[in-house]
């Protein structure tokens, strides 16, 4: 708009590091205690698509609807509004899993006529799924980590790597 004469933040380091401290991998065990304390159907989904499908939550995982469930193909399609902006990054088609399958089939087989997004109890905005998660992880009686759904989906790349180079 031509009100300053130079960039002010020319010169300045402008990188964002990430703290490898903050970085859990979720095991197998884990995963398995805390689905198994889910209260329900929904909450083991959301779980299990942030764990298993790698979706961010809430994000990913309460915008997936469930024309975005290709049965068929084995694949959903997962709107990111997080990446919406880069070219190609709107959205991306991402596996069902067979660790996933079984916890889509289910919340599937209890969906109600005309539902239209997949997670339909926890969408209120007044809902906050770190607080119900933190809770859920106290009830199966180990310690939260830390960044819990961003570890979730960070846990899940390197298994993905290994088993499909």
């Amino acid at each position: 708009m031509g009100m300053i004469s130079r960039n002010p933040f020319t010169g300045l380091a402008a990188s964002v590091h990430e703290n490898q401290k903050r970085f859990y991998f979720v095991s197998a065990e884990e995963t398995h205690v805390v689905l198994e304390a889910c209260p329900d159907v929904q909450w083991r989904l959301i779980f299990a698509l942030s764990r298993y499908g790698g979706l961010r939550c809430p994000s990913e995982v309460l915008g997936l609807r469930w024309q975005d469930v290709d049965w068929a193909r084995s694949r959903m399609r997962v709107a990111s509004p997080k990446t919406e902006h880069h070219e190609g990054g709107a959205l991306r088609h991402v596996p069902i899993f067979p660790e996933l399958a079984p916890f889509l089939r289910d919340a599937f087989e209890q969906a109600a006529a005309g539902d239209q997004f997949v997670i339909t109890r926890y969408r209120n905005l007044a809902c906050n799924l770190r607080t119900q998660l933190l809770r859920i992880i106290g009830r199966a009686g180990i310690e939260p980590w830390p960044k819990l759904f961003q570890n979730l989906r960070s846990t899940r790349q390197p298994e993905v790597i290994e088993r499909f180079p």
